[in-house]
């Protein structure tokens, strides 16, 4: 799912004109694409095989972890029972070997139903968060990459709090909290925001 490109159209134009800043930043950069991944609980094992590794060594560990469960990593039952001997096999550290598996487990148990969110934002981040491994950045990628939830802002990336920074003109990086609150005025399209601060931090990076 995700914002779909019409929609994300829509919101750089309201965006633009709320404010000149960000309207001259998104002429010089061009608009953004839409960024989309697939609901549920495959989405969500991704995010945390891929925290803190390379993008080719998580692609690894996907494929060795689909081979181990027949085929699909997302067949929880079949992740659940694999030892600890053959999620470290699939290249999984101790501590992320515990993530996947409270993730598989919270989901098999109903304490998460990844199809059926709350929805208030603020609740579904609560939901997702309370299963070991999820922390609030990786809840609100995947709200607003598989789910399209227009206002969610992951106010702890650090993409994105550089790019906050440069459009508002700042001297420094903003830490989490006042890149959260410089947001705010932006809602409810934080998440184009969002979408926008990586695009144009991807062009000039640090």
């Amino acid at each position: 799912m995700g914002l779909d490109a019409p929609t994300l159209e829509a919101a750089m134009q309201r965006l633009a004109a709320a404010d000149p800043r960000l309207a001259a930043a998104i002429g010089a950069a061009g608009p953004p694409a839409p960024r989309r991944s697939p609901r549920g609980v495959a989405t969500l094992l991704r995010a945390i095989i891929g925290q803190q590794v390379s993008v080719a060594a998580a692609s690894a560990i996907w494929g060795r972890l689909e081979a181990a469960c027949g085929g699909d990593a997302a067949d929880l039952a079949r992740l659940a029972a694999l030892s600890p001997e053959a999620l470290r096999a699939a290249g999984l550290s101790g501590q992320k070997a515990g993530y996947v598996r409270a993730l598989a487990e919270a989901v098999l148990s109903g304490q998460l139903d990844v199809d059926a969110l709350p929805a208030d934002d603020e609740a579904a981040i609560a939901a997702l968060t309370a299963v070991k491994g999820i922390g609030r950045w990786t809840a609100e990628i995947y709200l607003l990459f598989a789910e399209g939830r227009a206002d969610v802002f992951p106010a702890g990336d650090l993409a994105v709090q550089i790019s906050v920074g440069r459009l508002m003109g700042l001297d420094a990086r903003p830490g989490e909290a006042m890149t959260r609150q410089l947001a705010l005025p932006f809602s409810p399209d934080r998440g184009a925001l969002a979408i926008f601060c990586w695009h144009q931090y991807n062009i000039k990076p640090i």
